[in-house]
């Protein structure tokens, strides 16, 4: 199958298991909401967060490894493709034991980060982190084989089984919650399903790949070992980087606010989440091809998709930036309440935020693919300094808003600084082409946003589903009528939409 064969395949199964996924997360959410409230909601934010930093052990070893199997899965390498299970296996083994140490080590500091628990006991806090260890520490019994499927780029294996448990999963705890009310049941049935589904999916990618059972692997040579120890290294300060600035905001929240705005700001999340793995599967789904891509075509073929890709990335991230803006609290308010709508700045904020890392994921995702590792390590450290300077600096002065100003200002850190490298090391090209198709993406972002505030102030005076169907409509219409206006005569908008037309006639 071809790259894009294989991306659409992708696509095709990460859209029906997230249609699925969010749909149950939604009904969850609201049962969750409504039998045992805000606080242990809260909680579960807050320990997703502080396992997420724990993850930090890691080190960055999965991107290494997948990009370590680009080359052996292309020309069909089995004996290197072994050799690599082998060394990742057990690398993955002493990740395991670090963060399960760490992990327990963290147990007697809980209650300092854990701010106003209200009715909660610190005994109750520690059972329920230590499930959620288990289940992050289970997570890495079989995640290293999943390196080996996404090489491939059959994703949909991974997508489909974790849909799977997922549905198992919302089921089962919904059901719990309606009878018992009881948060540590519903935490129980997740760590179960879940290990029933890495026992499984274990099985199932060694019946795939039979000859990763086999007892006679060569080695890997000194050379390769030294390749990949370069990469793990700089992807140190990569790993780092990005707990510090993606996984530190809800810890923040629970020691200098309190928990219980924790669960506010996650049913947010949860909103902005579940739109964001329809993009993510875009492209995430291509970074196989893009790898492939690069190792096969020429340098001004590599720039052409490159900027194909980018159009498409400010398409979707920027339509979906000025939903979230003008739709979001309204949504949160007819769904559960007004009382759990959060300040108007705070949204401004996570929107830019949005925007900014949406909009520098095709950089992101040509740079993976190009085992840029090294070249741009300082800057991931340079990110979560600024980061967590700027919002412990913050929001002692303002509070909430604080915590996402620093979090915005990270962000340009890599914005300004990775194109560079981006464009020197794969295109040979200045990067002020990047920047200057930047700002006419942020002009062209714009014009709907003011159009549309100016609708705002006259359809949502009073909020209701009648008004927000009627403003949602002007949202869908706006934007993309602007966009289309604007790129319509460009050569990367002909080259995307004569890829949608052909898989359109396909299907006809």
């Amino acid at each position: 199958m071809s790259r894009i064969d294989n991306a659409a395949r992708n696509i095709k199964y990460g859209y029906l298991g997230n249609v699925v996924t969010i749909l149950l997360r939604f009904a969850s959410r609201t049962v969750f909401i409504y039998t045992i409230g805000v606080t242990y909601l809260g909680v579960n934010g807050l320990y997703t967060s502080v396992l997420s930093v724990l993850s930090l052990a890691e080190l960055g070893l999965g991107s290494a490894m997948n990009y370590s199997f680009y080359k052996p899965v292309a020309v069909n390498d089995k004996e290197k493709i072994k050799s690599l299970i082998f060394l990742y296996k057990r690398a993955y083994l002493l990740i395991i034991l670090v963060i399960t140490i760490l992990g327990l080590l963290l147990v007697p500091f809980l209650p300092t980060i854990i701010k106003e628990p209200g009715s909660i006991t610190s005994n109750e806090l520690i059972i329920y982190y230590l499930i959620f260890l288990f289940n992050t520490v289970s997570t890495y019994f079989v995640s290293y084989k999943y390196s080996l499927v996404n090489a491939e780029q059959r994703n949909y294996i991974q997508t489909n089984i974790h849909l799977i448990r997922t549905i198992i999963t919302t089921v089962i705890q919904m059901i719990v919650l309606f009878l018992f009310h009881s948060f540590l049941l519903y935490l129980l049935v997740a760590a179960v399903v879940g290990l029933i589904e890495k026992i499984f999916a274990n099985r199932y990618i060694n019946k795939l790949y039979p000859y990763l059972l086999e007892k006679n692997i060569k080695p890997l040579t000194k050379e390769e070992t030294v390749e990949i120890k370069k990469n793990v290294k700089a992807l140190i300060f990569h790993k780092i980087g990005e707990i510090s600035v993606h996984q530190t905001d809800n810890i923040l929240i629970s020691a200098f606010i309190n928990i219980t705005t924790v669960g506010l700001v996650s049913n947010y999340t949860l909103i902005i989440s579940s739109v964001t793995k329809f993009t993510v599967v875009i492209f995430n789904s291509t970074i196989s091809g893009i790898g492939n891509l690069i190792a096969t075509e020429n340098k001004e073929k590599q720039f052409f998709l490159f900027k194909a890709y980018r159009l498409l990335g400010f398409w979707v991230y920027g339509f979906a930036t000025i939903a979230f803006l003008f739709l979001i609290s309204p949504f949160i308010q007819l769904w559960i309440g007004p009382e759990r709508v959060i300040a108007d700045i705070v949204v401004w904020l996570i929107m830019i935020d949005y925007y900014v890392k949406g909009h520098r994921i095709v950089v992101n995702n040509f740079k993976i693919a190009a085992g840029i590792f090294d070249d741009d390590k300082y800057v991931a450290i340079s990110q979560a300094i600024v980061n967590l300077v700027v919002s412990i600096t913050m929001v002692k002065i303002i509070g909430l808003p604080g915590i996402y100003i620093g979090t915005v200002v990270q962000g340009l850190v890599s914005t300004f600084s990775r194109p560079i490298i981006i464009f020197n090391k794969v295109f040979k090209k200045s990067a002020k082409l990047y920047y200057k198709d930047s700002i006419v993406f942020i002009l062209v972002l714009a014009c709907p946003i003011i159009i549309l505030s100016v609708i705002k102030s006259y359809i949502m005076i009073n909020i209701n589903i009648k008004s927000f169907i009627i403003m949602m409509l002007f949202v869908a219409l706006i934007p993309n009528v602007i966009f289309y206006c604007a790129f319509k005569n460009r050569a990367e908008f002909q080259y995307l939409k004569n890829i949608v037309v052909r898989k359109l006639r396909k299907k006809i």
